[in-house]
């Protein structure tokens, strides 16, 4: 069921999320965000709204508060919104966006007659364009209310509902930081250590790139076993130490990544694990 929406904070997804939202139907109220100079940028890009500065009635018009922003300022948001008192808050929606934190941590509006929960697209956001959310996944927990507002949200933005506890959102977010924000640092790390061998970094791009696209194309038309690829994949110990050798003329942290992502891949990957750690332990 559409309905009317605020945002509280308007930054990458709060703005993803509007514009979406916008486009399908939904009554953008206030966007609000600690400036007017940012709550009209907010709303250039979403579409619609009312600029706010600072929660008010105005944000309390709408049935649903989308809450997006970042995980230190959910604390306060909360209390802020608790000022108002049941009179003003009762029968609300109430949902953040964090990844990683759960709905509890709106819990002290519950006695203000607000159902609380979380929505989190598994999308990275650049803040450059907005992105589709046609086929992502949405993580959502939280008092049943909530969760039906969610679903809701999820299904108009073409999204696939994943329902978690409250509990499992840190396990979830974490293995979403893995593959994305980790991932870009392994690819950035290959990047530098190229560079420094004398290539320019188009070219270093360009060569290692490919690389990692074709090992994720194998990985969803294969399997992860028969993607699997390099000397620890071939049992080739020998090779594993020339790299943490030639590894100790860079930063300390790329030989202990090194160690670390090679210990990793021997746990989720090798065909007998145990083995495989004892031989790296023995380099």
């Amino acid at each position: 069921m559409k309905s009317g929406i605020s945002i509280i904070g308007a930054g990458r997804i709060g703005r993803a999320l509007g514009r979406r939202l916008r486009e399908n139907g939904w009554k953008i109220h206030a966007v609000v965000t600690r400036s007017q100079t940012t709550a009209r940028r907010a709303l250039r890009s979403i579409g619609g709204g009312n600029a706010s500065v600072g929660l008010g009635r105005e944000t309390l018009s709408a049935s649903v508060l989308l809450i997006a922003v970042p995980d230190s300022a959910i604390e306060d948001i909360v209390n802020q919104l608790a000022a108002f008192g049941p009179a003003e808050l009762r029968g609300k929606i109430a949902l953040h966006t964090s990844g990683a934190r759960s709905s509890e941590v709106m819990s002290a509006l519950r006695s203000d007659g607000v159902s609380i929960g979380s929505i989190h697209p598994l999308q990275s956001f650049s803040g450059i364009g907005i992105p589709s959310l046609d086929g992502r996944i949405f993580a959502v927990e939280g008092d049943p209310a909530a969760v039906r507002v969610a679903r809701g949200i999820a299904r108009a933005l073409g999204g696939h509902i994943v329902q978690l506890e409250a509990s499992e959102k840190p396990l979830y977010h974490a293995a979403a930081v893995m593959c994305a924000g980790q991932l870009l640092a392994l690819e950035e790390s290959a990047i530098q250590l190229f560079v420094s061998l004398g290539m320019k970094r188009q070219e270093a791009m360009k060569a290692l790139l490919p690389l990692t696209r074709q090992v994720l194309e194998n990985l969803e038309r294969l399997g992860p076993r028969a993607s699997w690829t390099g000397p620890l994949a071939r049992g080739d110990y020998r090779v594993i130490g020339l790299h943490e050798n030639a590894l100790r003329s860079a930063p300390p942290e790329y030989l202990d990544a090194y160690r670390a992502m090679n210990r990793l891949a021997a746990r989720v990957l090798a065909r007998d694990p145990d083995a495989a750690l004892n031989e790296l332990a023995s380099i």
